[in-house]
C-alpha cells in the first residue's frame, strides 16, 4: 500500500516572513467565512477583504476558491498532526490505547472548535457530504509516520492499513454523530470508540 502524496494548492510558497503571515490571514478567514456563508457563497473578494489583504495577494497564493479551501484542509492535517504530538509527548508511553484515545480527542477537538473545519476537515468536503478516499489515505499515512515509533512497531503496510481502517470507521461515525447533534452525539462517539478499541485490540495487541 504506497503512502498517498501529500496534497498542495499553493500557486507560490511563502518565503518571507511577511509573505508567510499574509498566507495565514487568508487561510484564517477562509475558515471563518466558510463557517459563515458556506461554500457557494464564499468569494476570493470576500476572503481578501476580511484578511484585510489585496485580492492579488490572494491569487498570488490561490488560483480559485477551492485551492484556498484544499490548503486549509492541509493546514488542518499539520495542526492536527502537532496537537497529538504534543499530547502524547505529555503522556509518555501509553501503548494504543493511550495514542488511540489521544488521535479521536483531538479530532473530536478541531471538529468542535476548528474554524471551517466542519466542510473541509482534513480534505475537501465541498460539494457538502463528498467523502474522497484520498483525504482518509493521507491522515492513515500521516498517523502511520507518527505512532510507528510510538508504538514500537514497523510503519509497514499492515500498520498502514489498520490505521486506514480505523480512520475510515471513525470519519464516518464521527460524522454522523455530528450530523445527530451540533457538538456530536455522545452515545455515537462513545459506539466509535468502542469499535475502534475491539479492532485495534484484535490486530494490536
Amino acid at each position: 500500500m504506497k503512502p498517498v502524496p501529500q496534497a498542495t494548492s499553493l500557486r507560490r510558497a511563502p518565503v518571507q516572513r511577511r509573505s508567510a503571515e499574509r498566507l495565514t490571514r487568508i487561510l484564517d478567514a477562509c475558515a471563518d467565512l466558510l463557517d459563515e456563508v458556506g461554500y457557494d457563497d464564499l468569494s476570493t473578494r470576500a476572503v481578501a477583504l476580511r484578511a484585510g489583504v489585496p485580492i492579488g495577494s490572494v491569487y498570488r497564493f490561490f488560483g480559485n476558491k477551492r485551492q484556498m479551501a484544499d490548503a486549509l484542509a492541509q493546514r488542518n492535517l499539520e495542526r492536527f498532526t502537532d496537537r497529538v504530538t504534543g499530547r502524547l509527548e505529555q503522556t509518555g508511553e501509553g501503548g494504543w490505547r493511550t495514542a488511540m484515545d489521544v488521535v479521536l480527542d483531538e479530532y473530536l477537538a478541531m471538529k468542535r472548535t476548528a474554524p471551517g473545519f466542519s466542510l473541509v476537515d482534513f480534505g475537501n468536503q465541498i460539494p457538502v457530504g463528498a467523502r474522497h478516499a484520498e483525504p482518509n489515505h493521507r491522515v492513515a499515512d500521516r498517523l502511520t509516520e507518527l505512532l510507528s515509533g510510538y508504538l514500537s512497531r514497523e510503519p509497514d503496510d499492515d500498520l498502514r492499513r489498520t490505521f486506514l481502517i480505523a480512520v475510515e470507521t471513525a470519519d464516518t461515525l464521527v460524522h454522523l454523530a455530528f450530523r445527530m447533534a451540533p457538538e456530536g452525539d455522545e452515545r455515537i462517539i462513545q459506539e466509535a470508540r468502542e469499535m475502534l478499541r475491539a479492532y485495534l485490540a484484535r490486530v494490536l495487541d
